[in-house]
């Protein structure tokens, strides 16, 4: 493929949909009663979803696809098979420019918008100049850290599907998008936050890898709506054929994956628990600040023989060892220049010169360091680091992996163990402390708990956040 053919497929999220998910799809609805006047499919590519459903609701009067891309709406429109159905209309326009009223407009007619929206972030756009986007906006209103951190990200499909959800208000239609599943939950979550109308939603999980070779959880959104029904909550499908679900929903506020489960464990639940949960350091120049050691030898990131004193090395374990509890020993190591954050570190030259020395000569790797938490704080600073990381006991968990499994570790060639930021764990000064809330933290109620907050499909599906609502007080009375 050209380098302009990649940009453009990258730049409009680019995958089609083969005849034989569409069918699925447009069978499922029929199953459902789905019953449409007016079928809309805002980006209809190369006119999969348009042939099927033309074939699937034969009662729907009018038909229309949308399409950025010229040469598929040429393409679509010398389908034979749609050449003579007179309700299909194929138009070419950009979604974001498109005059939709001319389409949708205020009739009471029952529409169903469907098909596959821009698998591809704002973010993806912005690194190969792409311009297929919306105004700029912060529609999310992030701000501060969550901005500078990522949060802003956003899929382009979660700003499309904002938007067609806004045409389906006060009035009755369907939305049958296949999407992302995280995007699926945030135009729940937006529908409720919005306290917009939403008569029952649904997702079912597709092989996203089979149909579009994406490693991806995907899924078909559908929703559903009228002129008055608020029920936020999602039924989620394991895949299109199945009948059996589970139920994302919302108790107190919080986002909960399996609304029937949490309910059973819901009085072990904790805004904020006493105990917290904490993340591994975080220094983002792992070629400079991590060493592995080869007979006795340290050997940095960029292939050098370090000779510093052992003062502020640690034994490191990153998150796949704690998730494949290879934690007994290590040959990774870190150097960690704070006892806590913002601590000043000049001290170390006199308490470790060969360290210190070692610092000024790789300060060309540390001071281009990115990430804005590093302005305005000391040279040479890390950050997730405090009293607890330098704890003789500790529980730890990878949250980059999808399961519930934790490790009891202590330390490593009589060192405290360190962990990357993929980490998260609990600190113990106390062996036998740190033993029962191992125990307490293996049991199955535990792991219901957990398990009915936890979205497995994220790319971190564990966090502090999550971690930190289990009260360890009242699980221990339950588990007595």
């Amino acid at each position: 493929m050209t380098h302009i053919a990649q940009k453009t497929k990258i730049e409009y999220g680019d995958f089609q949909t083969p005849l034989e998910l569409a069918n699925k799809v447009c069978q499922k609805l029929v199953e459902l009663e789905v019953i449409p006047d007016i079928i809309v499919e805002p980006t209809c590519g190369i006119g999969n979803f348009i042939e099927v459903a033309s074939e699937s609701f034969k009662s729907a009067n009018k038909i229309f696809g949308v399409e950025v891309n010229y040469k598929y709406v040429e393409k679509t429109k010398a389908n034979n098979k749609l050449l003579n159905d007179k309700r299909i209309e194929i138009k070419y326009g950009d979604f974001f420019q498109f005059n939709w009223s001319s389409i949708i407009g205020s009739s009471n007619d029952k529409i169903l918008v469907i098909g596959n929206l821009p698998w591809v972030t704002n973010s993806q756009q912005g690194s190969i100049d792409g311009n297929n986007l919306p105004n700029k906006s912060n529609f999310n209103k992030y701000s501060g850290l969550d901005a500078i951190t990522g949060k802003s990200n956003f899929d382009i499909s979660e700003w499309m599907l904002i938007q067609v959800v806004q045409w389906l208000q006060k009035r009755e239609g369907y939305l049958a998008i296949l999407c992302k599943s995280s995007v699926a939950r945030k135009i729940l979550s937006y529908i409720r936050y919005q306290k917009l109308n939403l008569a029952y939603c649904a997702n079912y999980k597709i092989d996203a890898k089979k149909y579009f070779n994406a490693t991806v959880e995907a899924c078909l959104l559908l929703c559903k709506f009228d002129s008055n029904s608020q029920n936020y909550f999602c039924d989620v499908f394991s895949n299109l054929e199945t009948s059996d679900y589970y139920r994302i929903s919302y108790w107190n506020n919080v986002l909960v994956r399996d609304i029937n489960t949490f309910e059973k464990v819901q009085k072990l639940y904790e805004k904020q628990s006493k105990i917290k949960w904490r993340s591994g350091i975080k220094h983002d120049c792992a070629s400079v600040m991590e060493f592995s050691k080869i007979n006795n030898t340290l050997i940095n990131g960029l292939g050098e023989t370090v000779d510093i004193e052992e003062t502020y090395l640690f034994p490191l374990l990153k998150g796949s060892y704690v998730a494949q509890n290879k934690t007994n020993n290590t040959n990774r190591y870190v150097l960690v220049t704070q006892r806590f954050v913002g601590e000043a570190v000049e001290y170390i030259k006199d308490s470790a010169p060969k360290t210190w020395n070692y610092l000024e000569t790789h300060a060309q790797y540390l001071d281009k360091r990115k990430s804005k938490i590093y302005q305005d704080n000391p040279r040479f600073s890390i950050f997730g680091v405090g009293s607890y990381t330098f704890a003789p006991w500790k529980i730890a968990i990878c949250g980059l992996y999808k399961k519930l499994e934790f490790r009891l570790i202590g330390k490593i060639n009589e060192k405290p163990v360190i962990f990357d930021d993929t980490v998260y764990f609990l600190s113990f000064d106390d062996a036998s402390i740190a033993y029962q809330t191992f125990k307490l933290l293996s049991s199955s109620l535990a792991k219901d708990f957990y398990s009915s907050l936890i979205f497995w499909d994220e790319k971190r599906p564990i966090k502090s956040s999550i971690l930190n609502n289990l009260n360890l007080i009242a699980l221990a009375e339950a588990s007595v």
